[in-house]
């Protein structure tokens, strides 16, 4: 599909997702370029030479990414785990971006007021086929996720009816009795009298970007990897991130290790005696830590937002590397 000089990116096409994911490469500093217009697919990255975008439809992404014909893709995890057999050995899930989230769930007439969790599903299958002499229906475009939860849980007693519509309307319509469907709020469900099984969460699911296993990674492929992953994971460290900064009187050692013990606060830049103390603190973490230098004597705290924290190493790489050796 593509010059095997190219390190290539597949990411969508069209729509929010296409949107989401310029935005996730731009906050990395990674600014996607398409083509001649919207009605080019194929783009590149601004000042990285060699690096080829291409524009796919959701399913296409999953396909090459199988295949290795694209080395890495920004798709959703139920795509993957739903069409790609054996995953875990063909892709690798770098990391989460943050956008596309949705749910695959087990839902249920909500007029069945005593199915509240998957074991009394198989109860409802095993009564139903006995009362009707036919198994129970399972709408839905999820099939392998069905096939693989279901089993897991101990639920056998049913037929799967492949969806080719609107899912949550199976049971309306009197094809099906229940459904696996993708869900964002739920309100689609409720509208359909449907509800969700308390532990009917099949996959809890985002956008990601993901590697292809099989993609030709030669040197040169590898270095740009590494290249591209190194922004990315800069961007994502300083996201979730804030710099404190101290003034303590007193030995600084004990408290850079208290720090990073209570607060998992690195001190990058070490101290000196006079200087002020610099952490880098997950976000969650940062007014305990902001309290607790206080007391340990510290004036003022100050909070900073970063652009990158770049450092010598690259976890998202390192998880790259680690698959491909």
């Amino acid at each position: 599909m593509t010059s095997k000089e190219n390190f290539v990116i597949a990411v969508p096409s069209k729509g929010r997702l296409q949107e989401n994911a310029a935005a996730f490469f731009a906050r990395a500093g990674l600014q996607v370029v398409q083509g001649r217009g919207v009605r080019d697919y194929r783009g590149t990255i601004v000042g990285m030479a060699g690096v080829e975008i291409a524009f796919l439809s959701a399913s296409e992404i999953v396909s090459h990414l199988a295949s290795g014909s694209v080395h890495m893709g920004v798709t959703g995890e139920d795509l993957i785990r739903e069409n790609v057999q054996d995953a875990s050995a063909r892709v690798e899930i770098l990391t989460p971006l943050g956008f596309g989230h949705a749910n695959v769930v087990v839902a249920v007439p909500q007029a069945w007021i005593d199915v509240k969790i998957m074991a009394d599903l198989e109860d409802v299958a095993s009564a139903f086929r006995a009362k009707r002499g036919a198994r129970m229906r399972v709408a839905t475009k999820y099939i392998n996720l069905t096939r693989t939860y279901f089993d897991r849980m101990g639920v056998a007693d049913y037929r799967i009816v492949e969806s080719l519509g609107a899912t949550e309307g199976a049971p309306a319509a009197g094809q099906a009795e229940i459904i696996v469907d993708i869900t964002t709020t739920g309100a689609t469900l409720a509208a359909n009298a449907l509800k969700v099984l308390d532990d009917g969460i099949i996959l809890r699911s985002e956008a990601n970007l993901v590697a292809s296993v099989n993609a030709s990674w030669t040197d040169a492929m590898r270095e740009t990897a590494r290249r591209i992953l190194s922004r990315i994971a800069a961007e994502e460290d300083a996201r979730t991130s804030r710099q404190v900064r101290a003034v303590v009187a007193g030995p600084k050692s004990r408290l850079i290790e208290e720090a990073a013990k209570t607060f998992a606060a690195r001190a990058p830049f070490g101290a000196t005696a006079d200087g002020p103390l610099t952490f880098i603190c997950p976000k969650a973490g940062v007014p305990a830590l902001a309290d607790w230098l206080v007391m340990q004597g510290a004036e003022h705290v100050t909070v900073e937002t970063l652009d990158y924290i770049f450092g010598a190493r690259n976890p998202l790489f390192d998880k790259l590397t680690a698959r491909l050796t």
